[in-house]
């Protein structure tokens, strides 16, 4: 069953729709959201994604990232995909909206929650190999050491977190 997510314009107004397939056959800027859950201790959960992702497969990735489906709000994707991915229904609040682009990648507009969180995540196996919490300055040092990152994960760790 196909996905389907809105064509955005620069300013982040639907314009249109189409199949996941087809967003990133021709290039459509869409919207994705990221999550940022820290346990009260301050250090940040990432999840691995699973070794069967289509991209970037066992890559250190935000603790909860996906597409915003078609009429879906930034927030709901956010929620469901908390709860898809680690099983875990979480307040968020609103942390930014960026404009993201990369080469030969479509461009998208990434909207980022962030959650102080003790209690269980509950990895989905088909989607996470694990989550782990790390103190900010590891993180760093996974950076800096040639640790497999999503390139979104890098993109707002250097805008939100350095």
């Amino acid at each position: 069953m196909s996905e389907f997510l809105d064509i955005v314009d620069t300013n982040d107004q639907v314009i249109g729709k189409a199949s996941r397939e087809d967003i990133y056959a021709n290039r459509h800027t869409h919207r994705i959201v990221h999550a940022f859950i820290f346990n009260s201790a301050g250090r940040m959960a990432l999840q691995l994604r699973s070794r069967n992702s289509p991209f970037c497969p066992l890559h250190w990735s935000t603790t909860v990232g996906g597409h915003v489906q078609s009429s879906e709000t930034y927030e709901e994707a956010a929620l469901r995909e908390c709860k898809e991915e680690i099983g875990a229904l979480i307040p968020l609040t609103f942390l930014a909206k960026d404009f993201y682009t990369a080469p030969n990648r479509p461009d998208k507009f990434l909207t980022t929650f962030k959650a102080v969180y003790d209690g269980p995540l509950e990895p989905n196996p088909e989607e996470v190999e694990e989550i782990r919490y790390f103190e900010m300055g590891t993180i760093r040092d996974m950076v800096k050491n040639g640790e497999k990152f999503h390139p979104e994960l890098l993109f707002l760790l250097k805008k939100h977190y350095s």
